[in-house]
This record gives C-alpha cells, sequence and structure tokens, in this order.
C-alpha cells in the first residue's frame, strides 16, 4: 500500500526562549545567561538571524539543575550533574508533575532516584518511611567509608534533590524533610565532633546570610574541615548581621565563608557591613544567591563554585 505523503509529522515540542525558560523555573533572566557563561548551561538551538533557544533537553538539564540548587547543592556542584545527564536514556528526566516512582503493589509511593546507587535508594527509602534510625544508618556508614564530600555530592544531595522536588510538584512530603534533614544534620555534627583534635590554629566562621534558612551546606562544610583538622565556628540559620558583626569582633577571624541559597537573602551589604581590622578576615562566599550580585561585592571576595571547592579555599588560608 502507498505511504501517505501527506501524514501529520510527530509533534514536536518549539524551543524556548531565556524568558520563557526563566519564568518556567521561577529564576530570574540574568541567571540563566549567568548558567549559561559559567557552566555552558545554555540554549543549544541555533537558527540563522534569530537569537538562540532551549531545546526540550536543555530544560530538562536546568530544571535538574534548579533541583540540586534548591537541595542545597552550590552552582558548580548542580551544573557539574546537569551537564553529565544522560537525557536520552532518561536520567532525571522526570516531568516537573510527576516527581514521585509508581505506586508499587502493596506499598506506598517512592522517592524518584533516577540512577540513584544503592545507598541512594535505601536512605530514599528510609526517608520516605520516616524512619530516622534507617537514615543515621546509612549517613553514618557512609561517612565512615568515603568522608564528608563523598556522601554529601553523591548520597545526600540526591536524595535531598528528590525530596525537594515532590514538595515543589505536590505541596506534600514536608514531613520527610524534616526527618532526612534532623539525620543529616545529626550525621555531620557528629562526625565533626568526633574527627580527630584541630591542628589548625586558624578560625573559620560559616555563617547564613540574614533570613537564609538553608544551612546543612554549611555544616557539611565545617563536617569536611574537621576530617582535615581544621575547627570552624557554625552561625546557622537565622543569624542576624548585628550577631555575626560580634562574633567577627570576637573571634577575628582568618576566614569567614557566607552562604547564601536564596536569591533574596544575598544583600552585597552584608559583605560591606563586616567588621574590618588590620589584617582582614579572607571572604568566601556559597550558594545560588550570590549569582545575581556577585558583581556588586569588591574583587576580593572569592567565589566557591561548590563544596570542594569552598574547603579548598579555606584551606589554603589555614592549612590543614
Amino acid at each position: 500500500m502507498p505511504t501517505d505523503s501527506t501524514a501529520t509529522p510527530a509533534t514536536v515540542e518549539p524551543a524556548l526562549t531565556v524568558s520563557a525558560v526563566a519564568r518556567r523555573l521561577g529564576v530570574a533572566p540574568a541567571t540563566l545567561r549567568t548558567w549559561d557563561r559559567r557552566y555552558g548551561l545554555g540554549p543549544s538551538e541555533h537558527s540563522a538571524g534569530a537569537h538562540r533557544r532551549y531545546t526540550p533537553a536543555d530544560v530538562v538539564r536546568l530544571e535538574h539543575m534548579r533541583r540540586l540548587l534548591l537541595a542545597g547543592a552550590t552552582a558548580g556542584e548542580a551544573a557539574r550533574s546537569a551537564r553529565v545527564l544522560d537525557v536520552e536514556a532518561g536520567d532525571g528526566a522526570v516531568p516537573s508533575n510527576d516527581v514521585v516512582a509508581p505506586a508499587r503493589r502493596g506499598g506506598g509511593r517512592v522517592l524518584a532516584t533516577p540512577g540513584g546507587a544503592a545507598d541512594v535508594r535505601g536512605l530514599a527509602r528510609a526517608a520516605q518511611a520516616l524512619e530516622y534510625g534507617g537514615c543515621v544508618e546509612i549517613i553514618q556508614r557512609s561517612l565512615k567509608e568515603r568522608g564528608a564530600i563523598w556522601t554529601w555530592d553523591n548520597l545526600l544531595l540526591p536524595v535531598l534533590s528528590s525530596v525537594g522536588q515532590k514538595w515543589s510538584a505536590t505541596g506534600r512530603s514536608v514531613e520527610v524533610e524534616h526527618v532526612l534533614s534532623s539525620a543529616t544534620q545529626q550525621c555531620l555534627a557528629s562526625y565533626a565532633l568526633d574527627a580527630a583534635e584541630p591542628a589548625s590554629p586558624g578560625v573559620v566562621i560559616l555563617a547564613c546570610a540574614p533570613n537564609e534558612q538553608h544551612s546543612l551546606p554549611l555544616v557539611a562544610i565545617a563536617a569536611a574541615l574537621a576530617e582535615r583538622g581544621v575547627a570552624s565556628r557554625l552561625l546557622s540559620s537565622g543569624v542576624p548581621q548585628e550577631a555575626l558583626n560580634d562574633a567577627v569582633r570576637k573571634l577575628r577571624p582568618n576566614v569567614i565563608f557566607l552562604w547564601a541559597q536564596s536569591p533574596k537573602t544575598a544583600d552585597p551589604e552584608l559583605v560591606e557591613d563586616l567588621p574590618r581590622f588590620r589584617h582582614p578576615a579572607t571572604i568566601v562566599i556559597g550558594g545560588l544567591g550570590w549569582d545575581e550580585v556577585a558583581h556588586c561585592l569588591p574583587d576580593s571576595v572569592q567565589t566557591a563554585t561548590d563544596l570542594t571547592d569552598a574547603v579548598a579555599r579555606i584551606l589554603h588560608v589555614v592549612g590543614g
């Protein structure tokens, strides 16, 4: 039978503009341009005489990056994961309105962890079942066997990202996030306390920007520093500028690390208002929140791209 040459071709998803993708992800267009320039996650469709546009595969990678950022990853960590995402194979290609795996016979729904290793799947199951002890056991074993940075990058971030994705899409699983975050904080803090006696005399302050509520990355940095013989003073979420300034005056730190996950909490005045001394502290910033205002900061302020980079920059100043 002859083929019908007038048959309708398969539907092709249209490519999107910068502003359209920005609205979809809930970020500023300037942030997307920064991700393109700094991390190579830009629009890949080219046509003569027209602006570059984002393909569906580009958007999947950016949504994956955004989920990791919401889970507490730095932009550098999230970008590396997004760049190696095998979209054709389906890794991470979970539609934004379908963030949990299908219901299993005789059981509830489970967190989606595409391509996750056994420990990742186990932690996701324990968190979903609200098994605090199970979460602690898996995290502690990973810390003991692989250390703080590997555990953060390869175990905790994937599961925290899945929980954040599910909450963003459905408004549910807040209780799962609380159990997982509490277990993560306890394990990282205990790991830091059990580390060897500090070998470095340097003073390090780790602080959230005022009103920033996501402090788990700071706890991970504190644990990674501790296992390298560097103690730190951790000022967690909700610390006002005045309290941070008082801590700086009392401790005269060598390094001040400032975390801002949300653009709403990153304020250049936070840096400008820090007390100054004859031998000024090295200031390092981290978190997606700083992306849009980093150009307003003094050239002396360093930007950490991920957990490994943050630890390396701090160690460069204080040793260890």
